[in-house]
């Protein structure tokens, strides 16, 4: 009975074959897909959107209360260079910086106490046992006195006129209704290659995606936990905007040690958000009708992420077996195919990349275009084996039995002056 059901299933007018090959043939041409259309999605930012950019001389006549809350876990490196360009180097007056200090044993607690005795606006608070970055900025929420709250990173600094960049947008006329503004993060440390590399990432990963969901939807799937301003009253329930020309300087991982660690951190939260919403917008479609895009391009990334590795699996599985029996035509016909698929997702890669690096700083990073091809081999192999690999501890946290505890990265020695 069975051995009829798997003969019928692979007969070629079988639907189940059917099914299957349209199902392999999507999951094939996803990336060449995606690729194309966060590019085209870039055009319609510059076309629709980009418009709204505010003019860089904007001006504001008063300057509310902000609170800029750092969680932080054994960050003694970053910490205080972090700390001094905060409250010594904005452009800003009407300010206070809230550090949560998660559960850190390193020599952070003694720093914090050091820079609180000699800046009245820092305040710290400590969490005793270290229970993840979203319950130390959820802890901190209670204890921040600003009417905006500005979500920061230890190893993260903003421009100077960030502050009031953020105002000009939330007091602008055009901007009323906006409850988050999510800024452009860039990357500081470029002097290795895997810095170069991720100059290209964030450009085209981070910056494209964003400008092309606000083009389509005019919100955001998501937003970064490390440049995010929020109105505090409406936190709760926010419709967001990116802001490119806000500029956040983030310390990026400088070897692919640091560089993995890092991102099955953000494989797993990027899951945990997935996790989070596709039941949500299952049940009420109309009401998040406006994320169903976003959605469904997470969840085509999940699945060809399982879908790579298995299908790599057994294609080295197959062309060793037909090594064995010295089937080496085969061998040259998998390795053939095999390359006409990635170069057609270099195309479209490379299309995604160009777009990005025109639009991002006026093209001042066109110089970094040489290293794209690092990055695009580490996108295609890396990342879906951290979303394969993290998968299940996602599971486990958003049903309630995992952990969100966080372990810090390595990070790199910076100056006392606030710069990496």
């Amino acid at each position: 009975m069975v051995s009829n059901i798997f003969y019928e299933a692979f007969q070629t007018n079988s639907p189940w074959m059917i099914s299957l090959i349209i199902i392999n043939l999507i999951l094939c041409i996803y990336p060449i897909l995606g690729a194309m259309f966060w590019f085209f999605g870039a055009i319609s930012y510059v076309l629709f959107r980009q418009k709204e950019e505010l003019p860089p001389k904007a001006e504001i006549t008063t300057e509310p209360f902000v609170t800029i809350m750092i969680p932080a876990h054994n960050e003694e490196i970053v910490i205080k260079s972090t700390l001094e360009y905060l409250l010594t180097q904005l452009n800003y007056h009407n300010y206070e910086v809230l550090v949560m200090d998660d559960g850190s044993d390193d020599r952070t607690p003694e720093i914090l106490r050091s820079m609180q005795a000699k800046h009245s606006r820092l305040r710290v608070i400590r969490i005793e046992q270290n229970q993840g970055k979203a319950h130390a900025f959820n802890i901190g929420l209670f204890f921040a006195k600003g009417e905006y709250i500005l979500s920061n990173d230890a190893d993260t600094i903003p421009e100077t006129d960030a502050l009031i960049k953020y105002m000009q947008y939330f007091t602008s006329t055009n901007e009323i209704n906006y409850a988050a503004i999510t800024a452009n993060m860039d990357v500081y440390n470029r002097s290795s290659l895997w810095g170069k590399s991720q100059t290209v990432e964030f450009s085209s990963i981070v910056g494209i995606i964003k400008r092309s969901q606000t083009a389509i939807n005019n919100t955001m799937y998501a937003y970064s936990g490390a440049n995010t301003m929020y109105r505090r009253d409406f936190l709760i329930n926010v419709t967001p905007k990116f802001a490119p020309d806000i500029v956040f300087h983030m310390n990026v991982p400088e070897t692919f040690h640091d560089l993995y660690r890092q991102r099955k951190r953000w494989a797993q939260g990027g899951t945990e958000v997935w996790l989070s919403n596709f039941l949500k917008v299952f049940r009420h479609p109309w009401q998040y009708r406006f994320i169903i895009p976003m959605l469904t391009d997470t969840t085509l990334s999940i699945i060809w992420s399982f879908f790579f590795w298995i299908t790599s699996i057994i294609f080295i599985i197959t062309m060793l077996y037909f090594a064995i029996i010295g089937n080496y035509e085969r061998i040259w016909h998998g390795i053939v195919m095999s390359m006409i698929f990635v170069n057609f997702q270099l195309i479209a890669g490379l299309f995604q990349v160009l777009a990005a690096l025109i639009l991002d700083f006026n093209g001042s990073k066109l110089r970094y275009l040489m290293f794209s091809p690092l990055y695009l081999l580490f996108t295609w192999i890396v990342n879906p084996l951290t979303i394969v690999t993290t998968f299940h501890k996602a599971i486990k946290t958003v049903t309630g039995h995992g952990s969100g505890k966080w372990v810090s990265p390595e990070r790199k020695v910076v100056d006392n002056d606030g710069k990496f």
